[in-house]
């Protein structure tokens, strides 16, 4: 199989999963997801060489907060001194991982402490955030996934256009990720401004106090923080020397290639479900 079709069906898959995970039932997306973070977890800790005795650890704590956030948000039944005591169980471990340094005898223990702190905040948090947006509407949840590829595909669009001037564009950061331009940026932001105008037309935020303003900022602050948070990732694989965060999907590279736009984007959006 040549390599744009592979990279063509293992796009398709992954569209149609994530899809068919928030629109057709919570268990479906808690245990696809809860996988997912894992994973990403995982991938981060083998990107940046970590112990395997942090790797392991770092999956079971991201894996916990996710299945305590789901539980907080589809399950009635739990009293709130168990979500607390669940709570406080992760945080014990992730207390037990950073301990464990002690006789691991690791020649930069800082350097696993790091990677578990960075894991937890940057992708578990970000991941067990997907619930609360999927609680407040599974609509919502879409869209933000929906605008990461519209903005996604309108950057890549805009910035190809603008590469072939005479002086070409200009560049957000050449050294972290030399495609990126500021011109894409602003393409990407007009495309994701439309998908939220979409949002406003078909009702997806006809609850909210100013239904149309809320779409556009909320489209704007995925474009924008969604383009940070594939930065970030650039950042670090460019650091490490690799190209991809692994070979997760076929074509399209790891799990985090996959979904780093998403890691700065859903807590952004989940301050944004507070005020707004």
């Amino acid at each position: 199989m040549s390599s744009f079709w592979q990279r063509t069906l293992s796009g398709a898959v992954y569209v149609a999963l994530v899809v068919a995970s928030i629109l057709v039932h919570p268990i479906f997306f808690g245990v696809l997801f809860l996988i997912v973070s894992m994973l990403a977890v995982r991938e981060q800790h083998v990107l940046l060489n970590s112990s395997r005795f942090a790797t392991i650890g770092s999956m079971l704590a991201g894996g916990l907060l996710f299945v305590v956030a789901w539980l907080l948000c589809n399950y009635d039944g739990l009293t709130l001194s168990q979500l607390t005591m669940c709570l406080c169980a992760d945080i014990l471990l992730l207390i037990i991982l950073l301990v464990a340094e002690l006789w691991e005898k690791a020649e930069n223990p800082i350097h696993n402490w790091g990677n578990i702190l960075i894991s937890q905040i940057m992708i578990a948090v970000p991941f067990a955030l997907m619930n609360v947006v999927l609680d407040k509407s599974k609509f919502l949840l879409l869209a933000l996934f929906i605008t990461i590829w519209v903005n996604d595909t309108g950057a890549y669009c805009v910035g190809c256009l603008t590469a072939k001037r005479k002086n070409g564009n200009h560049k957000m950061f050449p050294r972290v990720s030399p495609a990126k331009s500021w011109e894409g940026l602003f393409g990407g932001a007009i495309f994701a401004l439309l998908a939220g105008y979409i949002y406003y037309k078909v009702g997806w935020f006809a609850d909210w106090s100013h239904p149309l303003l809320s779409a556009l900022v909320f489209a704007l602050c995925i474009s924008v923080w969604g383009t940070l948070g594939d930065l970030m990732e650039s950042l670090m694989k460019r650091t490490v020397g690799v190209k991809d965060s692994g070979k997760f999907m076929p074509g399209h590279g790891g799990v985090l290639d996959r979904f780093d736009s998403i890691l700065l984007a859903t807590p952004v959006i989940t301050l944004l479900l507070f005020l707004m």
